[in-house]
């Protein structure tokens, strides 16, 4: 008797309900696997896109901003039961709302949220005000940031995975001009934000350089600078407070402030392998020991706020008890200061600030959700900021594959934004092509979360270079690649022509081509994918020749005569290649790369 195996799958599928990443329901996969969304004003869209929870995990918080007023804004009455609106509250007579978030909690959409909502084609308007509303989304966008060529975007779970990308001058490498290179750069490669970090140089004319050039939001951590010029131990309430104005004046859309260091957590952290490998919380673990008191920045928290609130900038409460390996991770020290960050984002949401939290670099693959969901619980849905996590420790070099795999990870259980990790993490300041490879690493990452979590039309792109690939028709191919000239040089440097079949197969072992000729099957009978098969392909770029050189598998010879290539030296030039499916072979596909390009 023979099994229906059909039958004998369909029972494991799990109920499919959340959204379709794609928005015409392309191709036969089930659909996504991830919970239902849930965007809706306040507690009512607590987990927004959200994986399904491994039993165990923290469930999510009861509260919102909407249960950290402001004490001079009055609940009306006949909002006993549903105060989560902008009908339910009244603020002072005098009050003049500044922050994205006092705009949302009066009920007004700002130019800053229809931006948001253009650029989130999944979610309207009155969405993105009531996710900002509710705490759960943040629009980092300083009020004179503004003034210069600041796109505004959203950091959240209901939004799409944001990237950041680090860089900054050291006392020993780069400068302003490099570092403003180096952000339109990241740019480029798609960093939705820049931190400056920098360390060394002229950081006020570094920092006001990046602030004018972006059109990203910027984030800085401001002890660096506090302390340029000082020790440590001489900091006090007036240079923090000053260098906080200063930065905020300048267009600095986010600070890290590490202010859920406390001096009570620093036993905890005596017998860690690696100790504390923040910076921030470094030095000011230092301050707290020598001054033998509580770290200044918690203890300046409402001061700080009033900083924040006059501009516009929004905090990134750093994790300065971060693991800096995988033997320290989830340990007690980095889990009360994740309650400290709690409580911290509470007073800020009563002062009306946006708040965003920062979270761990190294945390073994195992332990990763537990640290996002117990987050969701503690900070009540503030959107989380995650650094990785890396998820091994011995890969110094690669350390952008170690942790995008842990960021990846991080975003489908909650993270919303991924804090970039390049080559050079470990070993030294990224330079222009460290950049690259990780903002690269991450937009992957990033983008795979988005297509796991059902985000709407998040797969619309990787379904039509699907149907491209189906086609065989390389040039739409390539264009649809996030970076088309790695792809056209990796294609060329073993079959530099456009033929329909591909080199890794050969013309009689290729499966595509072979599925595309089954006239039952619809792959690769697309019609807006259709092309004229067989041509020689266009001489190299510049960008794609030096892709090639840096590979250093081809000789420069090689590399010159794909760079230069022409059709009639190919024998291509009134009609096609011949390297046709229908006439040809791989051999003589292979055949007509090795024709001497100078012959004629």
């Amino acid at each position: 008797m023979s099994i229906n195996h059909l039958s004998r799958v369909q029972e494991f599928l799990p109920g499919i309900v959340a959204s379709d990443p794609s928005s015409t329901s392309a191709g036969t996969t089930p659909g996504s696997f991830s919970a239902a969304p849930q965007i809706a004003p306040g507690r009512a869209g607590a987990k927004t896109y959200s994986s399904p929870d491994t039993p165990g995990m923290p469930e999510p918080s009861s509260r919102t901003a909407w249960d950290f007023m402001p004490d001079d804004w009055s609940r009306q009455s006949g909002f006993e039961d549903n105060y989560e609106c902008a009908d339910a509250w009244q603020p002072p007579s005098d009050f003049q709302p500044v922050t994205q978030l006092e705009f949302a909690r009066l009920g007004t959409i700002t130019p800053e949220m229809l931006r948001v909502a253009d650029r989130e084609e999944h979610l309207t308007p009155e969405q993105v005000r009531d996710e900002v509303a509710a705490g759960r989304m943040v629009i980092p966008a300083n009020k004179h940031h503004l003034k210069y060529n600041l796109d505004p975007m959203a950091i959240g779970r209901a939004s799409k995975t944001k990237i950041n990308a680090n860089m900054g001058a050291s006392p020993v490498s780069s400068g302003t001009s490099e570092e403003v290179e180096k952000l339109q750069w990241a740019e480029r490669w798609g960093a939705d934000t820049v931190m400056d970090l920098s360390t060394g140089g002229d950081l006020d004319a570094c920092r006001s350089a990046i602030v004018e050039n972006s059109t990203v939001p910027i984030g800085t951590v401001p002890i660096y600078s506090m302390i340029i010029g000082r020790r440590i131990e001489d900091l006090n309430a007036e240079i923090i407070l000053d260098s906080l104005e200063h930065q905020a004046q300048q267009g600095v859309d986010y600070f890290t402030i590490h202010a859920g260091v406390l001096k009570e957590h620093l036993d905890l952290v005596k017998d860690r392998l690696i100790g504390i490998v923040s910076r921030g919380g470094s030095l000011l673990a230092k301050w707290m020991i020598h001054h033998d008191d509580q770290n200044p920045m918690y203890t300046l928290w409402d001061d700080i706020c009033e900083v924040m609130k006059r501009h516009d900038v929004t905090f990134s409460i750093g994790d300065g008890l971060r693991p800096g390996g995988l033997a320290d991770a989830t340990d007690l020290a980095q889990l009360a200061e994740l309650s400290t960050l709690g409580e911290l984002t509470e007073k800020a949401w009563k002062k009306g600030v946006q708040v965003m939290i920062e979270g761990p670099g190294h945390v073994p693959l195992d332990q990763i959700e537990f640290n996002m969901k117990l987050q969701r619980r503690l900070c009540h849905g503030a959107p989380f900021y995650v650094l990785g996590p890396l998820v091994t420790d011995i890969f110094p070099g690669y350390d952008h594959i170690t942790s995008c795999i842990g960021a990846t990870s991080a975003a489908w259980h909650g993270a919303s934004m991924l804090c970039y990790v390049t080559p050079k993490e470990h070993l030294g300041l990224p330079k222009k092509d460290d950049v690259k490879q990780g903002c690269v690493a991450y937009k992957i990452a990033a983008h795979s979360a988005d297509v796991a979590l059902g985000i709407p039309g998040s797969r619309d792109r990787d379904d039509d270079l699907t149907r491209a690939r189906a086609a065989l028709n390389w040039e739409k191919h390539f264009e649809l690649s996030f970076d088309p000239d790695v792809a056209r040089a990796y294609h060329d440097e073993d079959l530099d022509v456009d033929t329909d079949f591909c080199a890794m197969c050969g013309h009689d072992w290729c499966s595509v081509r072979i599925s595309k000729e089954i006239q039952a099957f619809a792959s690769g009978k697309a019609q807006e994918f259709q092309w004229e098969n067989a041509k020689v392909t266009d001489a190299l770029t510049e960008e794609q020749k030096e892709i090639l050189e840096k590979r250093g598998v081809l000789s420069p010879d090689e590399v010159h005569r794909l760079a230069s290539k022409t059709r009639r030296k190919m024998g291509a030039e009134e009609s096609k290649a011949d390297c046709h499916s229908d006439v040809a072979t791989a051999e003589k596909a292979q055949l007509l790369q090795i024709i001497d390009t100078d012959a004629s």
